[in-house]
């Protein structure tokens, strides 16, 4: 049978655009001894990905042009020659960007039986919320009573952050580019949002927002956002570097804050951190927070694309502020 793909075209340069990429048709093989065919009904675009797209040493290998692209994705199986993966299982990989596509199930995973739809694995239950739950327990070591601040507060990793720092006791103060992810995160409970678009100062904002000062900074934008945390931070306070998505589209390197002093004079912790580097714990994340999506403390935002050839528009997307959530597309 045939598959269809989303192929690296050409290496973006700034903003990814839709010709970066392109849909092709592929026969896949015969099943062999051990094997089974996997339709993907889910897949992820993840803004990490946008440096596999550059030809460069990273903790993760590039793209490498004219080959189908990588990411988190769920699929059925639906033809099978292992015992271990039988026809309607589903199971978890990172063959996303792909209609239908032959393994022997290395580096794949049974998903359990379980009334939460399975596209909430490749959000809140998967990489998102483990990075999320990761960041606060165990870099930032976040306490009840504190204050934390967090950056692009209403994409998949920060709007659970953002639910996570008020169930360990927090006040959250967030960042987010429009009104309407304002308004959203306020009735999730979050303590105050600025948006960081229309806020002519937002050092001066954070500040208005925590007089008390900020205790941890959960890092997902960079550039001013983490001028204004430094600005902010409290003695001894702890910053949790996940992501920098502002400078991820840069053709010239971004200047760094001019107020990098304040990590010796307030005493700063600052820790990158990569998940797949925590993942043995993930059997306890993913019972905490099992039970917080089965009693609804934790809602679980998405924005979904439909259909395959839609991946390029959901990936370009994230840095354009279009998601809510996990972005998504199902292939269904």
């Amino acid at each position: 049978m045939n598959a269809n793909q989303i192929v690296l075209h050409s290496r973006p340069e700034g903003m990814p655009v839709a010709a970066n990429f392109k849909q092709v048709s592929v026969e896949l093989p015969a099943l062999e001894q051990g094997e089974f065919l996997v339709k993907n009904l889910w897949m992820s675009v993840d803004p990490y990905m946008r440096g596999r797209m550059i030809d460069r040493e990273s903790y993760i290998a590039p793209f490498i042009i004219g080959q189908v692209l990588e990411g988190g994705s769920i699929g059925e199986i639906i033809k099978s020659n292992n015992e271990a993966f039988p026809v309607g299982s589903k199971v978890s990989a990172m063959n996303g960007w792909r209609s239908h596509y032959v393994t022997d199930g290395a580096d794949h995973t049974l998903l359990p039986q379980t009334p939460i739809n399975e596209s909430h694995f490749l959000g809140v239950l998967g990489m998102p919320g483990m990075t999320a739950w990761t960041g606060l327990n165990k870099i930032a070591n976040l306490k009840e009573g504190e204050t934390l601040f967090v950056s692009g507060a209403a994409g998949a990793v920060g709007s659970i952050v953002c639910q996570l720092g008020k169930l360990m006791g927090a006040k959250v103060i967030a960042s987010v580019g429009s009104d309407d992810k304002a308004q959203h995160l306020s009735k999730l409970g979050v303590d105050a949002v600025i948006n960081y678009k229309t806020t002519k100062d937002l050092s001066q904002s954070l500040s208005d927002a925590a007089p008390q000062g900020i205790d941890v900074y959960f890092e997902n934008v960079g550039g001013e956002h983490l001028t204004a945390a430094l600005n902010n931070m409290n003695d001894h306070g702890r910053i949790a570097v996940c992501g920098m998505i502002s400078q991820y589209n840069d053709t010239t390197p971004t200047p760094g804050p001019n107020n990098l002093a304040m990590i010796i004079i307030k005493k700063l912790k600052i820790e990158g951190f990569i998940v797949f580097e925590h993942w043995d714990s993930y059997p306890q994340f993913a019972k905490k927070m099992g039970q917080w999506l089965a009693t609804d403390a934790i809602k679980a935002e998405q924005t979904v694309y439909e259909g395959l050839e839609k991946a390029p528009e959901a990936f370009i997307g994230l840095f354009e502020g279009k998601n809510r959530g996990k972005m998504l597309v199902s292939l269904k």
